[in-house]
């Protein structure tokens, strides 16, 4: 793994107003064999888009997926105290042990997919601030938590997988989507892990005492994420500026991981491009979300599981990709006058 520390705000938004740039000459000549292969121009879809993306961002313009990691962060959320979920944050504990003993959906999900999972409990599980009574989390709180979603990428990885789990963090990605793109909170509250309706509406009124709470520093994307946010939420921030500096690409999961990448995307418009959102959750403010982000997912099926499960979904299709554009002949190859 790589180290670094982000020793102030300062340095942290440097980074993120600094992405590295892109190797579009890799993407140009994925672009100029996908046009010889034997199919009609463009008859493949998004999975030559997504061959070129590959390329674009690990730099190389033969891309492989040979070391896959799916990096799931969990983190616990003050804000739960206010009845925002169905379950208690005790729940959280016992996932992680339910990851590192295989027992979890993302578990037989990664297997598939052929990447390597890797589960990190965030400040041991300690809960961050209400953030309807205060921060979410310190200056000192933050940094040391994007550091260790920055540390925990592995600099060799091919691709990277990126999920969470946290009892009440749908509300904690509510908010900093309410924050950053504004329209109504009822557009953003969503039932989560399954809140029912009057859950909903505490979810609501919750989502508005935070932002009114916060109001004077809502311009400011980092102050967003740890005021709002959580620790599972800066993790993701942190894994995503340390994928885009060792030229590794990264799927996004679902509404928590895509709220989470956010504010990166805001304080710089190339800051995700090296990004794409898996799945459109079944949480409401997701397709709202991606839309924001300027994104399309990938698959829609449904899942509001979280836990990187629409991620690693989407690992198999990216091979089956790499597969057609590596293994299909040209039209010179076949025989075929094109």
């Amino acid at each position: 793994m790589t180290h670094a520390s982000f020793s102030d705000l300062a340095t942290l938004r440097q980074a993120c107003l600094s992405p590295c740039p892109a190797d579009e000459n890799a993407a140009s000549t994925v672009a100029a064999r996908e046009a010889i292969l034997t199919k009609p121009a463009g008859s493949l879809g998004r999975l030559e888009e997504l061959v070129a993306w590959l390329a674009r961002w690990q730099r190389s313009a033969t891309p492989t997926l040979d070391h896959v990691q799916c990096l799931v962060f969990a983190g616990n959320h003050g804000v739960v105290a206010q009845g925002v979920s169905a379950w208690p944050a005790e729940v959280t504990a016992l996932m992680v042990d339910n990851f590192r003993h295989g027992g979890a959906a993302i578990n037989q999900l990664a297997r598939n997919a052929q990447a390597k999972l890797d589960v990190i409990a965030l400040e041991d599980l300690r809960m961050t601030g209400d953030f309807t009574q205060v921060d979410a989390m310190t200056p000192e709180v933050f940094l040391r938590v994007v550091d260790a979603g920055f540390n925990a990428v592995d600099p060799h990885a091919s691709l990277v997988c990126l999920g969470e789990m946290g009892i009440g963090n749908t509300t904690a990605a509510a908010a900093v989507a309410l924050a950053l793109f504004g329209d109504d909170a009822e557009n953003w509250a969503g039932p989560g892990a399954g809140s029912d309706q009057a859950g909903i509406m505490r979810k609501i009124s919750v989502l508005k005492a935070g932002i009114a709470r916060h109001r004077n520093y809502l311009a400011d994307p980092l102050e967003v994420a740890r005021r709002l946010g959580g620790h599972e939420l800066a993790a993701i921030m942190g894994a995503i500026l340390a994928a885009r500096k060792h030229n590794i690409p990264v799927l996004l999961d679902g509404f928590v991981c895509t709220a989470a990448s956010a504010p990166l995307y805001t304080l710089h418009p190339d800051g995700l491009a090296h990004c794409r959102i898996a799945h459109c959750s079944a949480e409401p403010g997701h397709i709202r979300l991606a839309e924001a982000l300027a994104q399309k997912p990938l698959l829609d099926l449904g899942l509001r599981l979280g836990e990187a499960s629409g991620a690693a979904l989407v690992v198999p299709l990216l091979r089956a990709a790499l597969a057609c554009h590596t293994g299909m002949h040209s039209f010179a190859e076949a025989g075929i006058a094109s």
